[in-house]
């Protein structure tokens, strides 16, 4: 029978109860770690000792500015691996959107998991060059887009993230929506509002759900 333990992390709430401890040929430890809502998984200029990757629930990454606003550059979601960093430090801090598990490898053994296991180089790589696309994306976004352009092409991709339904509930609040597109948490109301008003979503009594009644008015606006 396997022997069963908890991985034990400064920044989490508490480890998994008797969680299995999987251990792999290349020799390191994945056990899932809860997270709590508002958490903070690592600081802005932290030491980047670990990477991570989302079993359930969002993360966002964010830097803060020197007049103290927020910009929040991703949101992490299931299935999500982030964390990776060029340096020895954290250039962005992450924090838990809702309730959240992750899994937590040691950075130190990135070079072995991926000469030693094919499936997880595969995923790795993945992970970066979507990393690398939305960046792209985003920064078009931020400098080129209209508010009205900006929560189309948000609502969008949230869309193809978290359900190709036309019901979504979002995790995160119209204040993280502001900071991740560069807006006021004034302009993003107003803006859905117009949305709703021309019949393109609908805006349920829940503040985080959303319908999308006309995806092609929204791909128009996201062209």
């Amino acid at each position: 029978m396997p022997m069963q333990t908890a991985l034990q992390y400064p920044h989490a709430g508490h480890a998994v109860p008797g969680a299995i401890v999987q251990k792999r040929a290349i020799a390191f430890i994945d056990v899932p770690t809860r997270f709590k809502k508002g958490q903070t998984v690592f600081s802005e200029g932290s030491a980047a000792l670990h990477f991570y990757e989302v079993v359930s629930g969002t993360v966002r990454t964010s830097q803060l500015l020197k007049d103290g606003r927020r910009q929040i550059d991703a949101f992490h979601l299931k299935g999500d691996l982030f964390g990776f960093e060029a340096s020895a430090l954290h250039r962005v801090g992450a924090e838990v959107v809702e309730d959240a598990t992750l899994r937590i490898y040691q950075r130190s053994q990135l070079e072995r998991m991926l000469a030693e296991d094919a499936e997880f180089a595969q995923r790795v790589v993945a992970a970066m060059m979507h990393a690398i696309e939305r960046a792209q994306s985003h920064m078009l976004l931020l400098g080129r887009k209209s508010a009205l352009e900006r929560i189309a092409t948000f609502l969008l991709d949230m869309s193809g993230r978290l359900s190709e339904m036309s019901h979504l509930d979002l995790p995160m609040s119209r204040s993280d929506i502001a900071d991740h597109l560069g807006l006021t948490i004034e302009t993003v109301s107003r803006t859905l509002t117009q949305l709703e008003r021309k019949g393109v979503i609908e805006l349920p009594s829940h503040r985080r759900s959303i319908v999308l009644r006309d995806r092609i008015a929204l791909r128009r606006l996201d062209a």
